[in-house]
């Protein structure tokens, strides 16, 4: 019995049946291509990093001396540590270190060693461990606003208070600076109004030069550098807060200047919060200290009527610039305020801080612990 032919049309769909489905094994042998390089891409990348972070000779304790000038970014130390030879890839390096929100590091001379691995050599530019004593030594405490900050290096320098100032006011050199630092936006700082360009922009720490003779640019320009290592540490979380730098810095440090402790820095963000999303104005009585350049514990009703751009007490939303210099955690509870119903709090001066939802509860609040600032007005008054 003879078979029969097929058509010419089955012929067709047979012949197309076997082109798909060579199609399909090539799709398929290229796809698995695909996943084995881009396994052994990652695979790959991952051996070059755990690599890189391993010391360069682990056998040989070869020492290395490195040098790290005063104002480094991350960048620059991560390029001087790579041509020293006391690191294999400034690369690694640079990403490691915002990884891991490292910061800190400190000018100076170090002595380093090729068996040490990332890790133990970025301890030990932040412990500053250096081979001379410094010259100049000063600390800038939290909450520090500008003039003081002034007042504390013209002690500790040949520099006057004056001349600093002026320096920290210097158009030319804040320019200078600005080409440096990102985070300086000289329209923001140069505002009608501001009282100190680079106020707020100073990091509080302590810092040491080892010449007598150093520059006052250089002393500026640490404190400077300090705080852009802080400020890109936040760099996309400011980016996506829907504030400027500026303005997140100008609000971390009304958030030093209210508090005491450290989780009443978050809650008193998310007061302030609350009141920016409801259109509110901050009424934070630093701001009217500031206004007034007082001193002292006491802020009156006739001082919250100052105008001011810096009293919060008139203007509605963030003020114009800084009062002080915020530490990190007031940075970062600038932009990570804790969520909470509270639109009001008072500070009490043994530190407590008591939170409230409506005026009407704020203003018991006040009326029961008033007295013991009244107090504290007094001995204030006697000294």
């Amino acid at each position: 019995m003879s078979q029969r032919k097929g058509t010419k049309q089955e012929n067709n769909l047979l012949k197309k049946a076997d082109d798909n489905r060579t199609v399909r094994r090539i799709v398929a042998i290229i796809l698995l291509l695909f996943v084995i390089l881009f396994i052994g891409f990652i695979g790959g990348s991952m051996m070059y990093v755990n690599s890189a972070l391993l010391p360069v000779n682990e056998d040989a304790d070869e020492k290395v001396d490195v040098t790290i000038p005063i104002g480094s970014s991350v960048t620059q130390i991560s390029k001087i540590l790579e041509k020293q030879g006391a690191i294999k890839s400034a690369l690694v390096f640079r990403y490691y270190v915002k990884y891991k929100n490292e910061s800190g590091f400190q000018a100076g001379e170090y002595e380093l060693s090729t068996s040490m691995d990332v890790r133990e050599i970025i301890l030990n530019l932040k412990e500053g461990k250096v081979d001379k004593e410094v010259a100049i030594k000063f600390t800038i405490p939290e909450g520090t606003s500008l003039s003081d900050i002034a007042e504390i290096v013209s002690k500790q320098t040949s520099f006057s208070k004056k001349e600093i100032l002026n320096e920290l006011q210097n158009e030319e050199f804040i320019e200078l600076l600005s080409d440096s630092y990102s985070m300086l936006d000289l329209k923001a700082i140069h505002k009608e109004g501001i009282r100190y360009p680079l106020e707020g922009y100073l990091f509080p720490a302590t810092y040491g030069f080892e010449k007598k003779d150093t520059p006052l640019e250089s002393l500026v320009t640490a404190m400077v550098a300090r705080m852009q290592t802080v400020i890109d540490k936040y760099e996309d979380e400011i980016a996506s807060s829907g504030y400027t730098v500026h303005e997140i810095l100008t609000l971390a440090s009304l958030i030093e200047t209210e508090t005491q402790k450290a989780a009443d820095r978050f809650k008193v963000s998310g007061v302030f919060h609350n009141r920016l999303q409801q259109n509110m104005r901050l009424d934070s009585d630093p701001t009217v200290k500031y206004a007034l350049d007082k001193k002292g514990i006491q802020v009156t009703y006739k001082d919250t009527d100052v105008s001011s751009p810096y009293n919060t007490y008139r203007m509605v939303g963030i003020p114009i610039g800084p009062i002080a210099s915020p530490r990190e955690e007031s940075i970062e509870a600038a932009l990570r305020p804790k969520e909470l119903e509270d639109f009001y709090f008072f500070a009490r001066p043994n530190g407590q801080v008591i939170y409230t939802k409506t005026l009407n509860e704020h203003e018991k609040v006040v009326t029961k612990y008033r007295h013991e600032w009244n107090e504290l007005i007094k001995k204030e008054k006697t000294q």
